[in-house]
């Protein structure tokens, strides 16, 4: 039982900044207000941001389940969840959406590398829980 809910509450607190650091913590780059008043057009690093919003709560779901649910097999499956929105929010800033072109961009020094780092975290820990309730018998 101790294993589940440090599983599980790591999973919601890696989630949790997936979720709100690139809003509050390690922020992207700011609309300049020429775009914003004109014509409604954010940077890229805008909408990576409001996507791994849905990831980052979808991991913290995820990690509020495996702290509940007892059976091995059904956190096996919850973690299983938990390693494809950790690649999905890997993937977001680096290939799907990407951010802003200048290297020298907030966005690029700071939020992108945060959330790559948090990524690889989810997936490391995700595996080592997966390989270990494979392991586990009921």
């Amino acid at each position: 039982m101790k294993i589940r809910i440090i599983g599980g509450a790591a999973a919601i607190v890696l989630g949790l900044l997936v979720a709100l650091g690139p809003q509050f913590l390690f922020k992207v780059c700011e609309p300049t207000p020429t775009l914003l008043h004109t014509n409604g057009n954010f940077m890229k690093c805008h909408w990576t941001a409001q996507a791994e919003v849905g990831v980052g709560l979808l991991i913290t779901a995820l990690g509020i389940a495996l702290t509940i649910f007892a059976s091995p097999k059904t956190r096996l499956g919850l973690v299983i969840g938990i390693l494809f929105s950790g690649v999905l929010a890997l993937l977001i800033p680096h290939v799907l959406i990407g951010g802003c072109g200048a290297d020298t961009m907030t966005c690029r020094k700071v939020a992108f590398p945060a959330i790559t780092v948090i990524s690889i975290l989810l997936l490391i820990g995700g595996s080592f829980y997966a390989v270990y309730l494979a392991r586990k018998k009921e």
